[in-house]
């Protein structure tokens, strides 16, 4: 096994610290040595101008029963929003609206963007002002006093599009705020998915639809981009599953199941979750995925710097 990886978390620069992370998350998965140095998806920069993340097809339903902790683990973020009553706040990756709808009760004017039409009309039926779009096709100029994102953008590929439109879409002073998987997101979901696929002959990556930026290379992405970092950290959360990893693997690992015919997809799935089920189910029967996110709050300035 490589040795553990050190990533830098940052919060406020005048107290950066480091964690161990790797060495916590990625787990020995009984491979063969030529299979072992196959595993590992990279998390990181990977930038792709394929966007595999359209092949994910989302069923509102399917989404409320095995993702609804997505939402309810995003209060913290709305916290750090701090929305105020009067704001115009885009919400980007709306989804079905849950905290949409959280947001507009704080009194603010609230449009939801989505590029997923079944989503959208969930959030529709919520009456909230939502629309499909493509978060790298963002047509507002000046419009926002915020942009709020939770668990969207590591699903679009070319985050410096989708930054060129954040900060098209906020007025000066506008805040940008989100929440995203990080470096070392489901580590062991992501190896056992690439070991899983490479004994059929599949390279994974080819159907990654997922950007897990480290915390470096995204403060770096929003200076580049003109933005003022007020706070950027990446941190482990570990997150317990309502149901087992093959629901969770049939909602957002769409993408991977598309290399294999259907008829070869339930087998996909019960070996994928047979190599995690050792590291992140629990005598119980109890899944808990080794997520990784990455917070942050920046703003566009007033005034070019």
């Amino acid at each position: 096994m490589a040795a553990p990886l050190s990533l830098t978390v940052f919060v406020p620069r005048s107290a950066e610290r480091t964690l161990t992370h790797r060495s916590a998350v990625r787990y020995d998965l009984g491979l063969a040595p030529s299979a072992k140095r196959s595993v590992g998806i990279p998390r990181t920069s990977g930038v792709r101008h394929t966007d595999m993340s359209t092949h994910t097809h989302w069923d509102p339903q399917q989404y409320a029963t095995h993702a609804r902790f997505v939402s309810d683990l995003g209060l913290p973020v709305v916290e750090l929003l701090a929305p105020q009553p009067g704001e115009r706040i885009l919400d980007l990756g709306c989804g079905d609206g849950a905290l949409t709808k959280k947001l507009q009760e704080f009194g603010c004017h609230i449009i939801g963007v989505d590029s997923s039409p079944a989503m959208i009309k969930a959030a529709q039926a919520l009456g909230l002002d939502v629309r499909v779009m493509n978060g790298h096709e963002l047509p507002f100029v000046s419009e926002f006093d915020a942009v709020f994102t939770n668990a969207a953008l590591h699903w679009m590929t070319q985050p410096d599009t989708v930054l060129d439109g954040v900060w098209r879409a906020l007025k000066p002073g506008g805040r940008f705020v989100g929440e995203c998987g990080g470096e070392g997101n489901t580590a062991t979901v992501m190896d056992a998915l690439q070991a899983a696929l490479a004994k059929r002959g599949i390279d994974a990556q080819r159907f990654n639809p997922w950007f897990f930026p480290n915390a470096a290379e995204y403060r770096r992405r929003l200076e580049t981009h003109g933005f003022v970092v007020d706070t950027l950290t990446l941190f482990p959360r570990p997150t317990p599953l309502v149901g087992d990893l093959t629901g969770w693997l049939e909602t957002f690992a769409q993408a991977f199941l598309i290399a294999l015919p259907v008829s070869q997809r339930a087998g996909l799935l019960a070996e994928v979750t047979a190599l995690c089920r050792p590291h992140l189910c629990n005598a119980d029967g109890h899944w808990t995925v080794d997520y990784v996110r990455l917070r942050f709050a920046a703003t566009r300035p007033v005034a070019a710097i």
